[in-house]
């Protein structure tokens, strides 16, 4: 099993840059930031953008991939987006994953003086926000046309150093983007169904799982050909919360066929509060069994 961390974009970068360094360092696969203008009850503080912290990132990192978690169409269009993209793969040299999803609600959309998009508008809307990234990132001098977003000629050159393009990983809890994700995704994440306990959130992931499955069967896709993301701290427990935690929620995700977790770098206050010296033990003890190198 692989295993990520993510790194809010809260601190300056003199306080991030160990952090990011650390995450390589400690043999995390992956390690990820969020794509917000403000996020939840973090909105009041600070808050820097994703795309320039994972840019970075790659720079004082060599093989750790780096990654969206996730990017949205609520403030990007797909094509100045996909020329970011395609430097910061270029920059990371072929370690970039696209982490993409409908966006939440809440600031991100009333800070743009919009208001919040039905679910119905969201599932268009990142629908047509990854058949153009698709076409973008693939074809150079693309044409696309649809209701939220429209290129004309839009050029590439001298695209993403991953071919045909970078990794697409959908976040999909609906049956709309899950159909997306087995249409166009390299990799599937899910935080699963909010849930007063561990163990009704852990039946509702359970549940996702299986229609997820359902739906790569009717499209004929290959189940094997797509990665599986589990966010663990949509959980009610934080994952770090100690060492018996993590590797009991490995361990879970794990039986359902995950093929990649993800934890969160503890912070010093709620949301994700924990010790370092919990990660620092994860790290020493579980990693190198979920890696098969204990």
């Amino acid at each position: 099993m692989r295993v990520g961390i993510v790194i809010l974009p809260e601190d300056r970068w003199w306080a991030a840059e160990p952090k990011w360094r650390a995450a390589e360092e400690y043999g995390f696969d992956h390690a990820w930031t969020y794509d917000h203008l403000g996020w939840r009850s973090l909105v009041d503080g600070p808050w820097f953008s994703a795309l320039p912290t994972l840019t970075a990132a790659a720079m004082v990192t060599s093989t750790i991939r780096l990654g969206t978690f996730v990017a949205s169409p609520v403030f990007r269009h797909p094509v100045p987006f996909m020329r970011e993209l395609i430097t910061l793969d270029d920059i990371a040299d072929g370690r970039f994953l696209l982490g993409v999803g409908a966006g939440g609600l809440g600031y991100d959309n009333f800070v743009l003086g919009g208001s919040e998009p039905t679910p119905r508008e969201r599932a268009d809307r990142l629908t047509e926000f990854v058949e153009a990234l698709d076409g973008l990132l693939t074809t150079d001098g693309f044409d696309y046309s649809g209701r939220y977003f429209q290129a004309v000629g839009a050029r590439n050159l001298p695209g993403p150093v991953q071919r045909p393009r970078l990794p697409f990983l959908i976040a999909a809890n609906g049956p709309r983007t899950m159909r997306l994700t087995a249409r166009f995704g390299g990799g599937w994440i899910t935080n699963g169904h909010p849930a007063e306990t561990l163990d009704e959130w852990w039946q509702g992931v359970a549940g996702l799982v299986k229609k997820f499955d359902e739906i790569l069967g009717e499209a004929g896709r290959d189940a094997a050909s797509v990665h599986r993301y589990l966010s663990l701290d949509s959980a009610p427990v934080f994952s770090l919360a100690s060492v018996e935690a993590f590797r009991d929620a490995a361990g879970r995700a794990g039986e359902l066929g995950f093929t990649d977790i993800v934890t969160h770098w503890p912070r010093s206050g709620g949301p994700y509060e924990g010790r370092e010296t919990v990660l620092e033990q994860v790290v020493s003890d579980v990693l190198p069994e979920l890696h098969g190198t204990a």
